[in-house]
């Protein structure tokens, strides 16, 4: 027993340490013992078992745990020190007690962390039950979902924070183990019962089953609001307040406190945002601009589909926001209005707040677009519109929502006031303040009388919520004039409508009701007289805000308590009458007489015009005593007045009667109910006598009465213009004295400020100097309302005036305005107004400011001007803020209007540029103050990025920053800057001087401050890493703003958010925040509204300017204060940076060292688009130096820090170079692994090497070089293009390379600079390498003339940019440079491009000096090279010259004549391909060849016939034709490379010179396999453009026009027929639909687009294979849907229903029943009509065949109708003739005309060839019997190719026809005549002679000229005819070579035939010969 008795002895806390578990339980037992006795908890006995508790809950043996849990227990209950164990007690309850078998242990537990968080321990208990969640024994994590639950169940969602635990929930659901599903399941029952709804979205991806139980459960549970069932401590007299109240019966305020609670865990909060900026599509912004209405929605729905994430992260949404608001107000397709609104829904509500910034922009636009009638838009403007003005406030939008109302379209009126009552219904009575609720209402006023109903029915929904909202009393005074049946109805919607927050609005609606009236029984009553509906709803109120609505009711209102309700009814009546009143009509003199007489003594009525003046003394006097008797209501002021003005009325002379009278004056308008009326009868006078030295005062009496009865407003509008319209200075100075007086008794409110100003002015101007003394003292008074705001008006005047302004203006400094006396008692008898103003502290100072004149100046905010801020030349931007500054200067005072200047501007606050960062500010400024508290609506978007400048490190910035946010922060207010996250965010940024200024301007705001929006705890986590932020500065600044945000937030609230601290940080604030308590100041009190009641309404008014002078006198003594600390900040900020950075590395090294293995570039989505984009808007400094600056290096340091791995970043900005040479070895290392990181970093990486051009060491720019060379081969392979923006901030640098003193490195660069051309165009690197021949360095100079010579001899001449010319002009220059290398350099770069180009150079280089020519020449002479293309004999170079003369050939590449004949052998062996055969070109004189030389075998084979030469054919043709001009003067005939030929043409086309457009455009169109590939799009946007400017009148006043036009005419044919068949037909069909469709367009568009049509109908027999034919199918099928026969029968010209059904019947014909195979593409072909015309078409064919001949029914269709009537015959005749006249139709228009002859036999040809020339009588029949023998000759067509031989009869040649159409002929001969007739016509078409055989001049070189059309074709029927020898001959085999040829001879314009047409015809005889 000894070991026993010795535990006994110890004290009770060593026994409860013993290792006996028998002395623990008894050490257990006795504590629980002592606990249980101590009374006090403060009792330093607690102390001693502080450290015990743990073991008491931990301890080992099972049963001596349960008694030291009972212990523990009674502990934590009783103990002040308790909460100090928390957190080691609940993590052993956790790991030591929940996993015990017993039931009693867990219960225990389970008590224990509930008495903890009942002891304000919620929160540290919630973090070990949360971490107890991650153990793996169940059991634990079972009894932590439990004790969470039950806490949850008893203590509410207002003490345990459920985000935490709904984030795990899924988590828990997934579990294996079924007893934590269970439990899991239960926890989320208990958390539906508090938060509802809001718990949906978080579960929504747990297993359905599961979620399925969830729902079950959840219907169950009762919907009543749940209630706390356990109390924290601070609460516990709340909650015997609640039994008191439940045991009285009523438990509806209780209910009351948790109104609030249950909304308060929303859904939002519990989710993660999502950042969807990045994941825009790159393309996002093209695509929502484009053209085509699919790509915009694409663009669209990739929006749509980010914004389903319920809650988005932060960003910069300003573009998106852009570019959806563009596509609501201007797109004009619905369905896409509606997905963008659909779109701004889903940011409004996915942003909430964040959204707000962009609301302002958005919110017209959208009302606007209400205008449309679909159902599905206006229901997405709807929502979107409702989710954005969730984001912001109705003040914010309210200026843009009430711009709208004037909207004359119906719909938009009834929209926005739907809108309007919807956001109502948001609102409480304080957010619905009286400022805001007067211009709604005056608003929908007019809205309510409007002739729609639907706008009159809104408009009451609207006014019924506002009532519903503030309550009558608030709303009454506007509705004045409404009539009982409107107002009736404005009070049936009101009782309908449901409010959002309902029980809060009607509480204070009810508030405001019941407050004058003194003590808790009249407020009852006062309830109780109001509409039942009332009575309900003060019961859900917040418990607090009830007995202080009661103790502040009765000495506020203490004045007008009395009255009462009889006042109340008073006052409605009077009103009544006032409206009345005022619009009184005027009576006539009778009818006054009448009055009058019947009110006053009858004598007196006498009397009034007596000659005596006694007598009209005595008159007065009883009209005096007969006014003061009379009642309010019975006096007829109008007609008395007009009695006291009758003769003599106001020229009475006597000045006893005249006083007497002016006194009836002010006697009538003080006892009557006095009308503007009646006043304007007596005004004139009074004025006229206010000057009177005895009468004057009289009349300023009866002023003072009227203005009292009138307004003053209105009176003293009256008053002032009448003075000045008189010259009498004494009336003026007297009225301006009056008025200076009126304005101190009556107040400000509702003066016209704009109107006094004018007249103010004309004062000063007057020569008197009583009304300039008058004016100035009137400006005093009314500087002591309006603020030094009213000096702006007059800082023009002159210098003397303005200083004695000053000086008055001095006087009133620091004076309060008096209280109004007078203008109270008759317009607020029963404190109506009174209540309100009262309650509308900010009224008043807000009306003053109204009043200012504002200018409308979004008119000068231009584009213009807008992008001249944003111009990249920094002058330019300077220039742009300078015109803003000037305009706002000029202004003075601006509407809110300002355009597009707030973005302009928030770019110019992080300027590069600091001097502009500052005008910026300073413009800010100057704005804030110009627009006054308007610029509220510009907070977010403008003064926020103002805070941001407040980071930046030079100090004077930071100075201008502040003063601008304090200019800001007077004219707003410090409530938008609160609300919100973006003060927070700003705060959140770890810049050490912004956190200070930030802190500082807020400890000097806040505590002027009387509320705070609740936003304002978003900042306190940052204001607590403030504290312990490394810079001592910000430190201070937040200790100093601590206090301050504790007055607005109280400590418990700052307190909880020390809860998501680290437990080091936690103490340190804590013990901070108890320090600031102590010093915590009281809010301000409300000094306007204790003050003002007694004085009446207008008080406010004066008081608010005076209280916020106050406050700048504060801010302004306090400012100076700080500076000091300001400058030593930058100092300590700047060590602390470098400190920092110190650190950083050393931490993050230490991790990276071993994580080099990682990629060393990172791939940054779209990074290298954002940095172009902040390089093109400036927002970064453009890469452009002549040595590289810190600022440079640090920005590409800050570039890279996000895609460059950090360790690598070390290497590259490190100080010592062979750091550097490691970073270029690694990434030479890494090249080939890397590179889409590589191609991802490009821009960073040259940048970064530019940077080494500059280093002194060889070494680095050696490997600089080698990996250079390896990155552009790289780079080639991966067939990668540099942008522009790598080139420009790139290649400048390298080319100062080229000069480096050291070879090897000059070898390198040449060696970069040639790969560069494989990944960036030649041509665009000419100019930089041509900016580097102007270098200084002459070895720079040298290497970079040869560079360019080398270009010109790689790439051909089209490189020389800007043109040939230019380039060459500026190489010349060189030839005179003082350095021999620099000399030959530019020499032999001359001759380079001598040897491409000729002698043509010598025109390009221009006027050289005579020693400078003769140098060139030498080396020319002496240059080993012969150019090929200059002599023109040589034979040899034949070919080649050729094919350089005609300008078609200009897209061939320069080859010598072997390589020709090789390209020609090629194109033998793919003949047999026609789609192979396309490319192929001029083999006209192949055939030849093998005519010639055929040996007179019959059989003999093709290719035989090739072997033989005939080159004499090639004889250059030399006729000169001073018309023709060549291509382009600098054009290369012959280019080495497609590519940079196709970027030339193109820079052609995009010429300023139209010809050079065009001809450019034929260049490309030459070259079928290019021209192949336009697009329909393309090729239908070209034809567009061709055809518009063919009928464009402005071409015809040119002097080239008509040679323009035949350009482009020519060049439609020459597209029509080289671009692919399907798309030019496909894009042929849908212009003419556009045209047809469009009403604008002009019918002669569409004949032209027909008529190329036609001609691709004649095209069709031969290219009816290469055609798609389901494709244009499909477009002629949604061609006759949009035009179905009716409709296109209504057309006013019958062409296009005769084009359409040629076009089907040339296909039928060509493709016979096969047609209706290719209706695929068509949906529902059946109900096709174009499929019904096929198939009748077809059956009609069939019954045709073998009647007509093919050709015959085919002209049939396409060109005249058989029934056609005489005068449509003669018309068409004359059409024939017209195109046989033109030069370029002629040939088609012979052919029309022999058609039409063999049709119509009989027809009579005569009268159209008689008035013409016998020439042309002769011509025609020539050309007919031509067409006649060639018909003849060629006999019947064999129907199984379908190919018509009058195909080939074309307006412009189209040898494509000739030549096929000659395909199968039934192998008859032809005369040599018809060749001679041919020739004859050839001849004379040239111009040449028929008669001379033998000294001819060869052909024409206007064959090489396209704009000749008519040669061509008469070399198409020679040759035509020589093939058709050959077939003939062949006798029908088909030889590949004719299928060749169809494509080839369109080129040959006759050029490349160079034979002369004697050889042709000595030609011509020998095959005669030797077939004979």
């Amino acid at each position: 027993m000894g070991d026993d008795s010795e535990w006994l002895k110890l004290p009770v806390d060593q026994k409860c340490e013993h290792k006996l578990w028998k002395a623990r339980l008894s050490g257990y037992e006795e504590a629980l013992k002592i606990f249980q006795k101590i009374k006090d908890e403060k009792s330093p006995e607690w102390s001693k078992f502080l450290g015990l508790i743990k073991k008491f809950v931990t301890d080992s043996n099972a049963v001596v745990q349960l008694k030291g849990l009972e212990a523990a227990l009674v502990y934590v209950e009783n103990a002040h020190v308790a909460g100090k164990t928390t957190g080691e007690v609940v993590s052993g309850v956790v790991s030591k007690v929940f996993n015990q078998p017993k039931a009693k242990a867990k219960e225990l537990g389970i008590e224990i962390c509930l008495m903890y968080i009942e002891i304000e321990k919620g929160e540290a208990v919630q973090e070990e039950l949360l971490k107890g969640l991650d153990n793996k024994n169940p059991k634990i994590i079972v009894a932590c979902i439990e004790t969470l639950r039950k806490a949850l169940s008893e203590f509410g969602s207002k003490i345990i924070l459920l985000k935490p635990i709904i984030k795990v929930l899924p988590k828990l659901f997934e579990s294996r183990e079924k007893a934590v599903r269970d439990e899991a399941k239960l926890i989320a029952v208990e958390i539906y019962r508090w938060i509802r709804d809001a718990l949906r979205p978080p579960l929504q991806n747990i297993n359905s089953v599961q979620l399925k139980e969830l729902e079950e459960e959840w219907v169950k549970l009762p919907t009543s609001a749940p209630r706390p069932t356990r109390f924290l401590r601070s609460q516990q007299e709340l909650e015997a307040k609640l039994e008191q109240q439940q045991s009285a019966g009523g438990d509806a305020e209780g209910g009351g406190d948790d109104g609030d609670e249950v909304p308060q865990i929303d859904a939002y909060e519990l989710l993660e945002a999502v950042e969807i900026l990045s994941k825009l599509p790159k393309d996002f912004y093209d695509k929502i601009e484009a053209k085509k209405w699919q790509e915009r929605k694409e663009a669209l729905e990739s929006v749509e589909v980010l914004i389903k994430n319920p809650k988005l992260e932060a960003g910069d949404y300003a573009d998106l926001v852009k570019a959806l608001k563009k596509v609501v107000g201007k797109d004009t397709n619905v369905m896409l209005v509606a997905l963008a609104a659909k779109c701004l829904t889903g940011l409004a509500v996915g942003l909430r707040k964040k959204f707000g910034q962009y609301a302002g922009h958005v919110v017209p636009t959208i009302l606007e677009k209400f205008k449309e009638k679909k159902p599905q838009v206006v229901q997405a403007l709807q929502e979107a519109i409702d989710a954005i003005f969730l984001t912001t406030t109705l003040q914010n939008i309210s200026e843009d929502v009430l711009a709208v109302m004037d909207n004359k379209n119906p719909t938009i009126k009834q929209q926005t006031s739907l809108f309007i009552a919807r956001s109502f219904r948001h609102c409480t009575a304080s957010t619905l303040p009286k400022s805001l609720l007067k211009p709604f209402c005056a608003a929908l006023l007019k809205h309510i009388n409007d002739s729609a109903p639907e706008v009159r029915d809104a408009a009451f929904e609207a006014l019924g919520t506002a009532l519903k909202v503030v309550g009558e009393k608030a709303v009454n005074p506007f509705l004045a004039d409404v009539d009982k049946l409107k107002l009736d109805k404005i009070k049936e919607c009101s009782e309908k409508v449901e409010l959002i927050h309902g029980k809060k609005a009607g509480l204070a609606a009810d508030k405001k009701e019941f407050k004058p009236l003194p003590g808790r029984t009249a407020a009852s009553g006062a309830a109780g007289d109001k509409d039942t509906k009332d009575i309900s709803a003060p019961k859900p109120g917040p418990l607090k805000k009830a007995p202080a609505a009661k103790a502040g009711g009765p000495p506020k209102k203490g004045k007008p308590a009395a009255p009462g309700g009889a006042g109340n009814t008073g006052t409605k009546n009077k009103k009544g009458l006032e409206t009345k009143e005022i619009v009184e009509p005027e009576l006539s003199i009778e009818v006054c007489e009448e009055k009058a007489s019947a009110v006053l003594p009858p004598t007196c009525i006498q009397l009034l015009d007596s000659s005596n003046w006694k007598e009209r003394l005595a008159c007065m006097e009883e009209f005096q005593k007969a006014v003061e008797l009379m009642d309010r209501t019975e006096m007829p002021c109008q007609a008395l007045v007009r009695m006291l003005a009758k003769k003599p009325g106001w020229k009475e002379t006597n000045f006893q009667v005249m006083q007497m009278k002016l006194h009836i004056v002010a006697l009538i308008a003080q006892k009557g109910n006095f009308s503007k009326t009646s006043a304007q009868v007596v005004l004139d006078g009074l004025v006229d006598k206010i000057g009177d030295v005895k009468c004057g005062n009289n009349a300023k009496e009866a002023m003072t009465a009227i203005a009292e009865a009138c307004m003053l407003p209105w009176t003293a509008e009256q008053v002032v213009s009448m003075a000045f319209s008189q010259k009498n200075p004494k009336n003026q100075s007297e009225t301006l004295n009056w008025l200076s007086n009126a304005i101190k008794e009556f107040g400000f409110s509702g003066l016209n400020v704009k109107a006094f100003i004018s007249n103010v002015k004309t004062a000063l101007a007057a020569t008197n100097p009583a009304v300039r003394t008058a004016a100035i003292t009137l400006l005093g008074v009314m500087y002591l309302y309006v603020g030094p705001s009213l000096r702006m008006f007059f800082e023009d005047e002159k210098p003397a005036l303005l200083s004695q302004i000053d000086a008055e203006f001095e006087k009133m400094q620091g004076q309060s305005p008096p209280a109004p006396t007078r203008g109270i008692s008759k317009h607020s008898t029963s404190g109506t107004d009174e209540g309100e103003d009262g309650d509308e502290p900010d009224d008043g100072s807000n009306d003053v400011v109204d009043l200012l004149p504002r200018t409308e100046i979004s008119d000068k905010i231009t584009s213009e001007l807008v992008s001249k801020i944003g111009d990249k030349n920094w002058k330019i931007r300077k220039e742009g803020l300078d015109e803003v500054a000037g305009i706002i200067n000029d202004a003075k005072f601006i509407q809110p209007n300002i355009g597009e200047l707030p973005t302009a501007l928030k770019g110019r606050l992080n300027d590069s540029n600091k001097i502009l960062v500052q005008q910026t500010l300073n413009i800010l400024q100057q704005l804030a103050v110009a627009m006054g508290p308007n610029i509220k609506q510009h907070v977010k978007n403008l003064g926020i990025p103002i805070i941001t400048v407040l980071g930046d490190s030079k100090n004077n910035v930071r100075a201008a920053a502040l003063a601008t946010v304090n200019a800001w922060a007077e004219q707003t207010g410090m409530k938008e800057w609160l609300e919100g996250e973006d003060l927070s965010e700003e705060l959140k940024k770890e810049n050490p001087f912004l956190r200070q200024e930030l802190l500082g301007w807020l400890a000097e705001k806040l505590p002027t401050l009387r509320s705070t929006p609740t936003d304002l705890i978003l900042c306190v986590p940052h204001l607590y890493s403030c504290l312990e932020d490394r810079n001592g500065d910000v430190r201070k600044k937040a200790q100093d703003a601590l206090p301050f945000f504790m007055m607005h937030l109280g400590y418990e609230k700052m307190a909880k958010a020390t809860g998501k601290l680290k437990p080091t940080s936690k103490d340190q604030v804590l013990a901070m925040l108890e320090k600031a308590k102590v010093n915590m100041p009281a809010k301000p009190a409300p000094p306007t509204k204790a003050t003002s009641k007694p004085m009446g309404g207008s008080a406010p008014a004066k008081f608010q300017p005076a209280s916020a002078p106050a406050e700048d006198c504060i801010s302004s003594s306090t400012e100076p204060k700080p500076d000091p600390k300001k400058a030593k900040a930058p100092g300590l900020s700047s060590k602390a940076k470098s400190a920092q950075g110190k650190k950083m590395p050393s931490k993050t090294s230490l991790k990276e060292d071993e994580d080099k293995s990682g990629p060393i570039f990172i791939v940054v989505p779209n990074g290298k688009e954002q940095r172009m984009k902040d390089e093109k808007g400036l927002k970064v400094l453009k890469w452009n130096f002549t040595t590289p600056r810190d600022e440079y290096i640090e920005q590409l340091k800050t570039q890279m820090s996000s895609c460059v791995a950090k360790w690598l970043q070390d290497e590259m900005f490190h100080s010592d170079f062979q750091h550097h040479n490691k970073a270029l070895a690694v990434m030479v290392d890494h090249l080939e692994s890397e590179k889409e990181g590589v191609i991802g970093c490009l821009d960073l990486i040259l940048k970064w090497l530019t940077l080494r051009f500059f280093d002194t060491n060889t070494s680095v720019l050696m490997k600089a070089l080698e990996y250079l060379k390896l990155l552009f081969t790289l780079l080639s392979e991966e067939e990668y293009h540099l942008t522009e923006n790598e080139a420009s901030s790139f290649i400048p640098y390298l080319v100062v390379k080229v000069g480096e003193p050291k070879d090897v490195i000059r070898k390198d660069v040449r060696a970069i600079l040639n790969r560069m051309c494989l990944v960036y165009p030649a041509s665009k690197m000419f100019p930089f390498i041509m900016e580097g021949t102007k270098s200084k360095n002459s070895k720079q100079r040298a290497e970079c003339l040869e560079e360019l010579g080398c270009l010109v001899e790689s790439y051909g001449m089209n490189v020389c940019q800007p043109t040939p010319g230019k380039a060459l002009k500026e190489i010349a220059v060189h030839i005179g440079d003082r350095d021999n290398a620099v000399r030959n350099a530019a020499l032999n770069t001359i001759v380079t491009v001598y040897n491409v180009h000729g002698d043509q150079v010598f025109k390009l280089i221009g006027n050289l000096s005579e020693k400078d020519m003769s140098m060139l020449e030498e080396r020319i002479k002496r240059s080993a090279k012969r150019p090929s293309a200059a002599p023109i004999k040589q034979v040899e170079e034949k070919p080649q010259r050729a094919q350089n003369i005609s300008s078609n050939a200009n897209m061939l590449r320069k080859g010598p004549a072997e390589d020709m004949s090789s390209k020609l052998n090629q194109a033998r062996s793919m003949s047999g391909h026609p789609e192979a055969a396309q490319m192929v070109r001029r083999e006209f004189q192949l055939d030849l060849d093998e005519i010639e030389n055929d040996n007179g075998t019959v059989r003999c084979e093709m290719p035989e016939l090739v072997q033989h030469k005939l080159d004499d054919i090639f004889e250059p043709v030399l006729i000169p034709e001073p018309k023709i001009r060549a291509v382009s003067p600098h054009f290369d005939d012959m280019h080495s490379n497609t590519a940079s030929t196709i970027n030339f043409i193109i820079s052609q086309v995009a010429s300023g010179d139209i010809n050079t457009s065009i001809q450019a455009l034929t260049q490309l169109f030459q070259i079928e396999s290019l021209a192949r590939e336009a697009s329909t799009g393309v090729l239908k946007d070209l034809m567009h453009g061709l055809i518009t400017l063919m009928l464009d009148s402005r071409i015809e006043d040119l002097e080239e026009g008509q040679q323009v036009i035949r350009s482009v005419n020519l060049l439609v044919v020459k597209v029509l027929e080289k671009s692919d068949q399907t798309n030019i037909l496909s894009a042929l069909l849908v212009l003419l639909q556009d045209s047809l469709l469009a009403t604008a367009s002009s019918p002669k568009f569409s004949e032209l687009v027909m008529k190329c049509l036609w001609r691709m109908v004649r095209l069709l027999p031969d290219t009816i294979n290469s055609i798609n034919l389901d494709r244009i199918l499909l477009d002629i099928h949604i061609f006759m849907k949009v035009f179905p026969k009716e409709k296109l029968k209504q057309c006013k010209s019958e062409f296009p229903i005769r084009t359409l059904k040629t076009l089907l019947h040339t296909l039928c014909k060509l493709k016979g029943p096969k047609i209706l195979d290719h209706l695929t593409m068509i949906d529902n072909k059946n109900e096709s009509e174009l499929e019904a015309h096929l198939c009748r078409m077809m059956k009609h064919s069939m019954d045709q065949t073998g009647s007509k001949s093919d050709k015959e029914t085919e002209k049939g269709a396409s060109r005249i109708d058989e029934k056609s009537s005489k005068a449509k015959v003669n018309d068409f005749l004359a059409e024939i003739f017209k195109k046989i006249g033109s030069k370029e139709n002629t040939k088609e228009g012979l052919a029309e005309l022999y058609e039409y002859k063999k049709k119509y036999s009989d027809a009579d040809i005569e009268p159209f060839l008689k008035n013409s020339s016998q020439f042309f009588q002769s011509y025609v029949e020539r050309g007919l019997r031509v067409i006649e023998m060639e018909r003849e000759g060629k006999g019947r067509i064999s129907t199984s190719t379908g190919i018509s031989p009058q195909m080939e009869v074309t307006c412009v040649p189209t040898p494509t026809s000739t030549v096929s159409s000659i395909g199968n002929t039934n192998g008859e001969e032809v005369g040599p005549s018809v060749y001679l007739e041919r020739l004859k016509i050839l001849r004379q078409r040239c111009g040449l002679d028929n008669t001379k055989q033998d000294d001819r001049p060869p052909l024409t070189s206007l064959l090489s000229k396209p704009a000749v059309p008519t040669v061509a074709s008469s070399t198409d029927m020679l040759h035509s005819k020589l093939s058709q020898l050959r077939e003939s001959r062949e006798q029908h085999q088909h030889s590949d070579l004719d299928s060749n040829q169809t494509h080839s001879s369109g080129t040959v314009t006759s050029s490349s035939s160079t034979a002369n047409i004697d050889d042709l015809k000595k030609r011509l005889e020998r095959i005669k010969s030797s077939r004979k």
